[in-house]
């Protein structure tokens, strides 16, 4: 048997498709058991439904799921939506560098510097 191009251009594109459906049923299954405003009433019916039509089970789903927006932090809500760093305050900051100076690692060019920086961030916010 002799493959010519067509055959590894479809099959090609058969793996990545099955590839992509994989992907996407973890990633909604993922979400289903990591939401916390579901019951597991509703999380099961959610899974059966992708099981039994995947294709419009998952868009069905992802439809009908809340927006990132609208996921609290509360303990009965969804997700966390603040994937930001939290950054020191200045005063955190100086307070650091003022442990860091009484204890020799910085000298007191460096938490002048420190300082600095810290309050310009502060004044620019």
């Amino acid at each position: 048997m002799q493959l010519n191009f067509g055959d590894i251009l479809l099959g090609t594109l058969a793996l990545f498709v099955w590839a992509a459906l994989i992907w996407m049923f973890i990633a909604v299954f993922g979400d289903i058991f990591r939401r916390r405003d579901l019951s597991g009433l509703a999380k099961a019916g959610w899974v059966f439904l992708i099981v039994v039509l995947p294709f419009l089970g998952c868009l069905f789903y992802l439809i009908a799921r809340p927006p990132w927006e609208e996921r609290s932090l509360s303990p009965g809500g969804g997700e966390r939506t603040d994937f930001s760093y939290t950054r020191l305050s200045a005063a955190d900051e100086i307070e650091k560098a003022g442990k860091l100076q009484a204890a020799g690692s910085i000298t007191p060019e460096e938490f002048a510097t420190i300082k600095e920086q810290a309050l310009g961030r502060a004044a620019g916010k």
